[in-house]
């Protein structure tokens, strides 16, 4: 079993490796180097790959699920600004709108299962349709739903837009 962690900011990346460190998400490597420059081939060998990690939130909450750190799966949130009323407005044209690299990613090693999030606005649905059809496209069945965090407990009301996606079947075999 290893676990990838793809996250660029210096800061997350410390704090990955102390989360790691104490035990708190799953053992594995973290790679500082941005989507872009990751290659399907640096990801064999993974049973879970965690895009745009932060600060491990994917790997504690699979773990609090009760999703074991070797059963295979894929997560990502992709980067918000392009798509959030508080960024620059640039949506798809933003430098920042990464799907497309992870997306690509995802095509070439066909990980059975993926989940994903991202900002409620109407640029942000305006993106996870582009997500929809990509996955479809890609054979992946996708649901994706709308959470508010005050309906989970937090003293704030924030909406994210989270998806899952999974292949029918033993369509696919990832050999991460």
């Amino acid at each position: 079993m290893a676990v990838y962690y793809n996250e660029i900011d210096p800061y997350a990346v410390s704090w990955l490796k102390n989360l790691i460190a104490a035990g708190h998400i799953a053992s594995g490597d973290v790679d500082d180097r941005s989507i872009v420059d990751v290659r399907p081939d640096d990801l064999k060998g993974y049973s879970q790959c965690h895009f745009f990690a932060g600060i491990g939130v994917w790997s504690y909450s699979l773990r609090r699920s009760g999703w074991s750190d070797d059963r295979p799966v894929w997560t990502g949130s992709c980067p918000c600004q392009p798509f959030s009323s508080a960024g620059k407005g640039k949506g798809f044209d933003d430098e920042r709108h990464l799907w497309p690299h992870w997306f690509y990613l995802i095509e070439q090693c066909r990980p059975p299962v993926i989940f994903g999030e991202q900002v409620a606005s109407k640029d942000g649905l305006a993106w996870l349709d582009l997500v929809h059809a990509d996955m479809e496209g890609a054979g992946y069945a996708i649901a994706p739903f709308d959470l508010c965090a005050a309906g989970v407990g937090a003293p704030h009301i924030r909406q994210r837009l989270y998806f899952v996606a999974d292949t029918p079947g033993d369509r696919f075999q990832w050999e991460g």
